[in-house]
């Protein structure tokens, strides 16, 4: 009578999957697309910005390029005829627009977002984008805009910067991103050259410092050299990849005396993305699927090979 009772009371497997499922997809939404995360945290930091840092970008511009962003990203995909408008991709490149370009000129502005959006289907290499969107839309409008366009520098205030800096860390551990090696060999790298070129010249800490302080370093390094789509595949390329993107940029700082050298550098190394890929082969990163584990991807790459996905967003 009892044992009846308890197997009546007892739910089937069938009844416990759908709610085992479901507990694990709002734990899991972040680690399946990153890029959620992300719109979030460029969202916060825009709001921030515009109520308390009065950032030099009006409201109606801001909506104005994000707009653009995406109806550039609508367009593209019904011309390329790809299944789905993927809007997620198109938002982080307006929002990094947003905080990082600066022009008097909301028609530059306009080009600018348009730019970034189309450089995504217009310039790929085995269907993998060559340039990180947003940094390929910068560099191209310091070399053609004849001044009329220029990068924030990203003075926030330590307030803000250390904020961010938690939110972009915490961002990491909560999406498990599959990038982070690159990010963090990024920023070893260039630590390395801040500290130890302070250290040779005999420059007290505080310089190196407070060129660390600096929102656009956090943009760059958490969600533009990071980029799935842009680096390379394998763990020891995209390794290799930041640092010659810091020690490129050192030269351009510090030997060149130019500004901006972080995106002048990126653009550059972008170009050996193939190479290394060719050299230091890797499967190809997916949006929208969890990382796989590294015994998974032999298994994977020894029956498949290299696999090229269609046109992605």
């Amino acid at each position: 009578m009892d044992r009846t009772c308890d197997s009546k009371a007892a739910p089937s497997q069938a009844e416990v999957a759908p709610l085992r499922g479901s507990q694990k997809t709002v734990s899991t939404v972040f680690h399946t697309d990153a890029r959620i995360y992300q719109i979030g945290a460029l969202f916060l930091l825009l709001i921030y910005g515009l109520s308390r840092l009065k950032f030099d970008v009006s409201l109606p511009r801001v909506l104005i390029i994000l707009a653009t962003a995406l109806l550039t990203q609508h367009l593209c995909t019904r011309i390329w005829n790809l299944p789905a408008f993927e809007p997620k991709s198109a938002l982080i490149s307006g929002l990094s627009l947003c905080l990082l370009c600066r022009t008097n000129s909301l028609m530059l502005a306009i080009a600018t977002a348009m730019i970034t959006i189309s450089s995504k289907f217009l310039l790929r290499w085995r269907g993998k984008h060559l340039f990180n969107p947003t940094n390929f839309s910068l560099v191209f409008m310091l070399i053609f805009g004849q001044g009329a366009v220029w990068v924030s520098p990203g003075q926030w205030g330590s307030f803000a910067f250390f904020a961010f800096l938690v939110i972009c860390l915490g961002g990491l551990v909560i999406t498990r991103a599959a990038r982070a090696d690159v990010t963090l060999g990024f920023l070893a790298s260039w630590l390395s050259i801040l500290f130890g070129r302070s250290l040779w010249l005999g420059e007290p800490l505080a310089i190196p410092i407070h060129r660390l302080q600096n929102g656009a370093l956090l943009i760059f390094a958490f969600f533009m050299i990071s980029d799935p789509k842009t680096t390379p595949n394998s763990r020891t390329g995209r390794i290799v990849f930041a640092f010659l993107v810091a020690f490129g940029a050192g030269v351009i700082q510090f030997k060149l005396f130019r500004t901006n050298g972080l995106l002048w550098s990126l653009a550059t190394f972008s170009l050996l993305v193939p190479v290394l890929d060719r050299l230091l082969p890797g499967r190809r990163y997916q949006w929208g699927r969890p990382a796989l584990s590294t015994v998974t991807q032999k298994k994977t790459s020894d029956v498949k090979g290299t696999v090229y996905e269609p046109l992605p967003a």
